[in-house]
């Protein structure tokens, strides 16, 4: 599920506003994509999940897009980059609402 944000809501760069948020940087392979994650348990696993990418707006305004989805399980075999994950339903919007209450109000 993904969530638009102006970065100006977010009153920071959105590494630490993930970090405020409860969320751990995740250790990529090199190249691959900077995420980060907030555990329910002490365990890896179930976890949500969380991407960004920022964008400019055609009226010249920053956006930060978050690419959330529920981590169920790690994958079933080795070598395996695919994973059982919910990218919707009342945890995932849950989250998101979780999310949009940290924000600063709309300007």
């Amino acid at each position: 599920m993904k969530l638009a944000v102006n970065k100006k809501r977010l009153g920071e760069n959105p590494e630490t506003w993930l970090r405020r948020a409860g969320y751990g940087l995740i250790p990529e392979r090199e190249g691959g994509p900077v995420s980060f994650t907030r555990r329910f348990t002490r365990d890896f696993y179930p976890r949500f999940h969380v991407y960004f990418t920022e964008q400019q707006s055609s009226n010249g305004e920053d956006y930060v897009i978050f690419n959330l989805h529920l981590d169920q399980k790690r994958p079933g075999y080795a070598g395996q980059a695919r994973h059982n994950a919910e990218y919707d339903g009342e945890l995932v919007e849950g989250e998101i609402e979780r999310l949009k209450s940290l924000l600063l109000p709309d300007f």
